[in-house]
């Protein structure tokens, strides 16, 4: 979506059957060890101390690993890696789900919940629009990515933890306070702080605590044992490192912006997480599953950029790939599904991002390809 356009709709997500145009469900047979040798080149091409790349295909998992730093007590595969901005696809399924189950609305402006005085708004600019939670997932709220007060705050911990410094009262009390210089749903522009404004509108609207919240809505009905939203110690948690891929960071803290990049999670969990997109029948949260691979708006030249409330999606000459990545001071993440050949792919590596990096580009292209 262009400024300009027509916005799309904000919930047509939220029923109707899902379309399926051009995804075929064909099963074709697996060579493991050309996907081991796949998965090889892959973890080869990623500098960094730590690299895992885990595949499933129609159900057959593989995991490989690799890296520069030494063996460690506990093998990569065993320890859980920060999610970043991945977590926002955590996110949009408890949305999709509370929204399937009739708990709330995607079309309920998100002030009403975080400040009940606000229902209807005596403040309110005429002609002025509620952000919903809708607008808030598929950034179009019309929000910055970050509020404006943000990098002076961070600033002292910018190499440490500098959401730590932002906590949840203040998310909110910015969101509150932001006046709206774009019409919401007219405009696509990525957004933490919005979607963080939504893990609070989520919070409020249930009387749920988000930690709670995500892990009893999400977490655990999908069965990811081995996923969290705080950190945990060397014993559980990949050690993230700066640029120079050698100098450790500290876990991440994400103070007030848990929805936008909270989760930390197990290669095996996420791909229980993945698998469950590609067969969402007879699961729990099915019908969210099925909603989170809607599409909900196109932007972009040839309108390429498809996004669902929970993905990015791109075309393939079989079918869809659905997928996002996420970054954070020393690790970087990319979860990603594709129907049509029945295949999930969890990448993750402990080296901050870099120009030229060759993660996300070798994580995009393996499963492009598979």
């Amino acid at each position: 979506m262009t400024a300009g356009a027509r916005p799309a709709r904000p919930a047509p997500w939220l029923d109707g059957p899902l379309d399926l145009t051009g995804v075929t469900s064909k099963e074709t047979p697996v060579d493991d060890e050309a996907v081991r040798r796949r998965l090889d080149a892959a973890v080869d091409a990623v500098d960094a101390p730590d690299v895992v790349f885990a595949l499933s295909r129609h159900g057959r998992r593989t995991v490989r690993t690799g890296g520069t730093a030494p063996p460690r007590p506990v093998p990569r595969e065993r320890l859980r890696y920060e999610m970043g901005s991945a977590s926002k696809t955590f996110t949009g399924l408890l949305l999709a789900h509370l929204t399937h189950t009739g708990l709330l609305s995607a079309g309920e402006p998100a002030a009403a919940l975080l400040d009940p005085a606000r229902r209807p708004d005596p403040a309110r600019r005429p002609g002025e629009q509620p952000v919903t939670l809708a607008h808030l997932i598929t950034h179009t709220s019309g929000l910055p990515a970050l509020p404006a007060d943000f990098f002076v705050r961070a600033l002292p911990a910018w190499r440490t933890n500098p959401y730590a410094r932002y906590p949840a009262e203040r998310v909110v009390d910015a969101f509150l306070r932001h006046r709206q210089h774009r019409r919401p749903g007219t405009r696509w522009h990525y957004s933490n702080f919005g979607v963080a404004v939504l893990g609070h509108a989520l919070a409020a609207a249930t009387a749920t605590p988000w930690d709670d919240l995500l892990t009893g809505q999400v977490l655990g009905p999908l069965g990811l044992s081995g996923a969290g939203l705080v950190p945990g110690g060397p014993a559980s948690d990949a050690t993230g490192h700066r640029r120079d891929g050698t100098t450790p960071v500290p876990p991440l803290a994400v103070g007030g912006f848990q929805a936008a990049g909270a989760v930390r999670a197990t290669p095996q969990d996420l791909l229980t997480f993945l698998e469950a997109h590609l067969d969402p029948a007879d699961r729990p949260l099915t019908g969210a599953l099925r909603a989170v691979r809607r599409p909900v708006l196109r932007r972009g030249l040839g309108h390429r950029h498809v996004h669902t409330v929970a993905w990015f999606r791109h075309p393939t000459e079989r079918g869809p790939m659905y997928f996002h990545g996420g970054a954070t001071l020393g690790q970087q993440a990319f979860l990603g599904f594709r129907p049509d050949t029945g295949t999930a792919l969890a990448a993750m590596c402990t080296r901050r991002f870099r120009v030229r990096d060759a993660f996300v580009p070798t994580a995009y292209a393996l499963l492009a390809e598979m």
